[in-house]
């Protein structure tokens, strides 16, 4: 889906050179064995995703609290709602008052902090209603301190000791791991995985820390869900060959060059080469999944005002439109300016929804425009040459076609259509940003930290 103009091959040599020691290396498509899971489900194909923090979306933290707010969020054009863990919380070795989400303690129960089993489920029907799908946050590797299943310890990896003990190489004293080698753990973890779809109709999962869990068990429990009705699963990870049993992945590479570039510690010549390699390593068909925040960055790492500064806008429409699929975290839309805590109440600050219309465009232009559509669906990426500190491409699938371009300096820049094969003919596209018609020239004016955004009619 990637092609670079004859002009850049140059520049993405060199630049290829230098990001070898922070991006996967390259992988040569003779070699890439991956078998990929190509039949999504039919309504994934032009579809966005909306992360829900139950506990700090309303002041009630609940499950019915977030659901009148669905009608909202199916106007703004969300297709997949990503509801962070669902269940009881571990209280042995608990971190904070509240606990991790994390640290599931039951499988099969919900957190009593949210509601109940039915509230689940109205929610669940109410969303199919408007037309949105739900899939929930599985965290399959490990468990709480205090879990039912540690009745069978024999389920677990026992340390020298023969004791429990948290994941190798983490932090994570709050839970712990589990030993897939076990034939019955795994069979149980297939079971509750089941459950979900089977009792409550849910649509798939995230799951979390995907590739601490082995890629055998993915592909088995994945063919047993499909089974009850098509899945559609996302994995904490962007391993190519996780497409073996998940849709999508996360572009964690992209997310990191983006807020370096976003702090001039980089420049748009390694994303650039990130799309190069990242087009030779993964199938056609892998959704990717694009995003400037996440409830890990925003609690960790910072708000959006910290981590993109001016050029906040620019970052979300590069992401809602390089490739793959878009992911809004909750609050986003009203100007998330903080971090929420993790292990305790800290309910988002609503506010009036600054960033509401800009994201509902965003969303509805993606699911209209097939050159912005997921995976094998969507079009081929061009990338311009364009002034330092700006970044030009054009996405293309049939006659559909969306031309971006960002300016992140401080001087306005003038755009000539011609060099980016812009229809002089302005009635056969339309302009999404706040943007002047073009000049008698042929040229658009793009003033500093803004962007233009045009897409044919």
């Amino acid at each position: 889906m990637f092609k670079l103009p004859k002009y850049l091959y140059a520049l993405f040599t060199v630049s290829a050179l230098l990001l070898a020691s922070c991006a996967a290396p390259e992988v040569d498509p003779k070699e890439n064995t991956i078998d990929p899971i190509t039949a999504h489900p039919e309504w994934s194909k032009n579809a966005s995703i909306y992360e829900v923090n139950i506990r700090q979306y309303s002041e009630e933290g609940t499950f019915n609290a977030f659901r009148e707010d669905l009608p909202r969020l199916e106007a703004m054009g969300v297709d997949i709602l990503w509801l962070m863990p669902i269940h009881p919380i571990g209280e042995e070795n608990r971190k904070g008052p509240l606990g991790s989400y994390y640290s599931v303690q039951d499988y099969k129960a919900v957190n009593p902090n949210f509601g109940t089993e039915e509230d689940f489920k109205a929610l669940v029907s109410e969303a199919h209603e408007l037309g949105m799908k739900v899939i929930i946050d599985w965290v399959a590797n490990h468990t709480a301190w205090d879990s039912p299943w540690t009745e069978n310890k024999d389920w677990y990896e026992l340390d020298e000791n023969g004791n429990f003990m948290p994941p190798r190489g983490t932090d994570w004293t709050d839970v712990i791991q589990l030993d897939f080698e076990n034939a019955e753990m795994r069979a149980a973890m297939t079971d509750a995985m089941e459950y979900w779809v089977r009792e409550f109709d849910i649509d798939g999962y995230r799951c979390d820390v995907a590739g601490m869990v082995p890629l055998d068990y993915w592909k088995d429990v994945r063919a047993k869900l499909d089974e009850i009705k098509p899945v559609f699963m996302l994995a904490e990870d962007e391993g190519p060959e996780m497409h073996e049993a998940f849709d999508m992945t996360y572009a964690w590479s992209y997310a990191h060059i983006i807020r370096e570039i976003a702090a001039g510690n980089d420049d748009f010549g390694t994303l650039d080469s990130l799309m190069e390699v990242e087009e030779t390593k993964f199938p056609e068909s892998a959704y990717r999944m694009y995003f400037t925040t996440n409830h890990d960055e925003n609690s960790w790492t910072g708000t959006d005002p910290e981590m993109y500064g001016d050029n906040f806008e620019n970052f979300v429409v590069l992401s809602a439109t390089i490739d793959g699929m878009p992911l809004i975290y909750n609050g986003q839309e009203s100007n998330l300016d903080k971090q929420l805590e993790f292990f305790e109440k800290d309910e988002i600050e609503w506010k009036d929804y600054e960033y509401q219309p800009f994201y509902t465009m965003l969303l509805q232009l993606k699911e209209d425009n097939e050159a912005l559509w997921n995976g094998q669906f969507g079009g081929d990426l061009n990338i311009y040459e364009s002034p330092d500190q700006t970044y030009a491409y054009k996405r293309v699938k049939g006659v559909d076609w969306v031309f971006v371009y960002l300016n992140n300096g401080t001087e306005s820049i003038n755009v000539p259509l011609d060099d980016y094969e812009i229809p002089v003919d302005e009635s056969s596209y339309e302009i999404y940003s706040e943007q002047l018609p073009p000049t008698t020239n042929n040229y658009f004016e793009v003033a500093p930290n803004s962007w233009l955004l045009i897409a044919n009619e």
